[in-house]
C-alpha cells in the first residue's frame, strides 16, 4: 500500500529567519547525514559490532525541533537516534566511539547505536523497545514542573509507537496536570514493514491528541523551518504552563528499517518520490532564494561536516577497546 501523504519539493521558505540559525540548521543536518552514510560504509567494509537503524531522510526532524530548545532542555529518542544526538550537540567523536564500542564513548562503549545517551547535553537516551521513551520524557517534564526549573522535555518516536499502550497512557498524564512536554510523531510512514495506513484506523496521527484535550499540529517534516516553527510555538506553551503538545512530522526514511534490509515493500517510484524532497536540498534551495547564503558558502559547509565526520572515525578507531570486565564498573548493588 502506498502513502497517500503530499510529497513536497519546493524550496523552504526562509523569509524573515536568522540567517545565522539557518546555517546552522544546515550544518546539523548535513552531520547528521554524513555521520550515517559513513556508518553505513564502515558497516559494509569493517568489523563493526552491533547493528543501526538510519535516518536518511528525516534528519529535519531533529534539528528543527532541538533548535527550538533551550540547551538545558531534554529529549528522549529511539532506536533511530543518531540525528538527534547529533543536534543535541553530543559530540560527534564520543558518538563514533560508542559505534565502535571503545571506552572513550558516549556510553563508555556499552550501548551502542540504539542507546545513545549523554545527560551532560539533556540527551536522556535513545531507547530500543518501541515508545519506551514517551513515560521518561514525560517523567522529565514532571521533575521539571515540580523543580520549577522552565526546562521543556520533548520525546521523539516513530507512527508505529502511536499504538502502544504507553503513549495513551503518557499523554494522558501529561495534559491531566499541563506537563511541559512536546511529543513529536516521526511519521516516516513504516513502522518497520507495515504502513501507516495498515496499522492505524486514522492515519492522522496527529488528531489523537484529541483525545486528552491536547493541541496538535501535523506539520511536513522534510521543511526544518516549519518543524522549528511549530516547535517554538509548543514550547512557548509549555513555558508558559499551558501543558503538552502533539506534533507529527511528516517524513520518510530513505533506507530500509536497520542496516542493509532492502526494504523491497516500499514501490521504487515512492521512493524515488522521497529522494527527490531531500530535506537538507531543500533548505539549502531555500537560504539561497532568500538571500541567506550562498552556494558557494554552502558547499563549504559540506566539505566542513565531510571532514568533522571524518575526524570522528580516526579518533573512534584510536580509542580503546571495551574489555569484558568492563561492565563491572557501571553495575552496583546494594545489600
Amino acid at each position: 500500500m502506498t502513502s497517500t501523504v503530499e510529497i513536497r519539493r519546493d524550496p523552504v521558505d526562509c523569509s524573515g529567519k536568522d540567517p545565522a540559525m539557518l546555517l546552522r540548521m544546515f550544518r546539523k543536518m548535513l552531520e547528521a547525514r554524513e555521520f550515517e552514510e559513513q556508518l553505513y560504509y564502515l558497516f559494509l567494509t569493517t568489523a563493526m559490532p552491533g547493528t543501526m537503524h538510519q535516518a536518511v531522510g528525516q534528519e529535519a526532524v531533529a534539528v528543527g525541533v532541538v533548535s527550538a530548545l533551550n540547551a538545558d532542555d531534554t529529549i528522549t529518542s529511539t532506536h533511530r537516534g543518531h540525528a538527534h544526538c547529533v543536534a543535541k550537540d553530543v559530540p560527534l567523536k564520543e558518538m563514533m566511539a560508542e559505534m565502535f564500542a571503545k571506552r572513550e564513548g558516549s556510553c563508555r562503549g556499552m550501548g551502542g547505536s540504539m542507546h545513545l545517551t549523554d545527560f551532560s547535553k539533556g540527551m536522556l537516551g535513545a531507547f530500543a523497545i518501541v515508545g519506551s521513551g514517551i513515560p521518561i520524557a514525560t517523567g522529565a517534564a514532571l521533575s521539571a514542573r515540580v523543580r520549577g526549573s522552565g526546562q521543556v522535555a520533548v520525546s521523539f518516536f516513530g507512527d508505529g509507537a502511536v499504538n502502544e499502550g504507553v503513549f495513551h497512557e503518557a499523554l494522558n498524564m501529561a495534559a491531566l496536570w499541563k506537563l511541559p512536554a512536546i511529543y513529536i510523531i516521526e511519521n516516516n510512514q513504516y513502522a518497520l514493514s507495515m504502513t501507516v495506513e495498515e496499522s492505524s484506523a486514522v492515519p492522522n496521527l496527529a488528531s489523537r491528541a484529541c483525545a486528552y484535550g491536547m493541541p496538535n499540529r501535523r506539520v511536513d517534516g522534510n521543511d526544518v523551518v516549519a518543524v522549528y516553527d511549530a516547535t517554538r510555538e509548543a514550547v512557548e506553551r509549555a513555558r508558559a504552563g499551558d501543558g503538552p503538545t502533539l506534533i507529527e512530522a511528516l517524513t520518510y526514511r530513505i533506507r530500509g528499517h536497520a542496516r542493509f534490509e532492502a526494504a523491497g515493500y516500499r514501490p521504487e517510484k515512492e521512493v524515488e518520490a522521497w529522494k527527490a524532497a531531500d530535506p537538507i536540498e531543500r533548505l539549502a534551495a531555500g537560504m539561497i532564494a532568500a538571500g541567506a547564503a550562498t552556494a558557494v558558502e554552502l558547499n563549504r559547509v559540506r566539505a566542513e561536516a565531510e571532514t568533522v565526520i571524518e575526524d570522528a572515525i580516526e579518533y573512534a578507531q584510536s580509542c580503546s577497546d571495551v574489555e569484558a570486565e568492563d561492565y563491572l564498573t557501571y553495575i552496583t548493588a546494594e545489600n
